[in-house]
């Protein structure tokens, strides 16, 4: 099982499971995780997700391992993974149920962005951040539109282009994480809040979610127009 799935009540745990490989993302896990989300999100008993990695590391980022068979010979099969990737980056903010990240350990490139593509992060101070596919001759392509949304620019060049890692103190500065906690009190602190989203009303939790990222791509008024629609519909939340 590349995804281990639990649930806990109204909490689903997902859980990446590669764990002698740092949890990187080959085919095979990065589609597992695209189709558990899918499931949580069909799944009307399930109010919030927590996203966490087996071992000692929370995802170490594409397996460069597939990458031999991943070339321009194989067009097909490049532009599928490609295609994959990019929709498991923003899987997470999509689903009507809000997403925890518990992080600890490694969460570099496509870790570092599904880390940062859930609604909350809850970090171990052993966090190690950051984009390090140049200095293997790689461009973070598929997870650089997710960390330049969440960070100034001149920093977000600073992790690209020099492969240099955050540590958990640097990421909560940066708001990258919203808690930083030891490294065993990740995944407690992770379902706390899970479980604190699975007592809210659920229509009123995803539409509060859809409205916060839409808002957030609307210019002013556009967005002052979303919120209206949704007071509007929130009245039937209490009946």
């Amino acid at each position: 099982m590349t995804v281990i799935v639990e649930d806990r009540g109204p909490v689903r745990v997902l859980t990446l499971n590669r764990p002698e490989k740092l949890n990187a993302l080959d085919t095979a896990l990065t589609r597992s995780l695209s189709e558990a989300f899918a499931a949580a999100e069909a799944d009307r008993d399930v109010r919030a997700v927590v996203l966490t990695g087996a071992g000692r590391g929370f995802c170490a980022g594409a397996d460069l391992g597939e990458f031999s068979s991943l070339t321009p010979e194989r067009a097909d099969a490049v532009l599928e993974r490609a295609a994959l990737t990019a929709k498991l980056q923003v899987q997470a903010r999509e689903l009507r149920v809000p997403v925890v990240a518990a992080v600890r350990g490694a969460a570099v490139g496509g870790g570092a962005g599904l880390a940062i593509g859930a609604d909350m992060v809850v970090a171990g101070t052993d966090l190690k951040f950051g984009y390090p596919e140049l200095k293997h001759s790689i461009v973070p392509a598929l997870v650089m539109t997710g960390l330049v949304q969440h960070l100034g620019r001149k920093l977000a060049f600073e992790l690209v282009s020099t492969g240099r890692l955050l540590t958990a103190a640097e990421a909560f500065e940066h708001g990258l994480v919203n808690r930083v906690v030891s490294p065993d009190e990740v995944l407690p602190a992770a379902l706390e809040i899970a479980e604190h989203w699975a007592k809210v009303e659920p229509r009123a939790i995803a539409a509060a979610k859809n409205l916060f990222y839409r808002v957030a791509d609307l210019p002013t008024d556009a967005a002052m127009r979303a919120g209206q629609d949704v007071n509007a519909l929130m009245r039937g939340f209490r009946a």
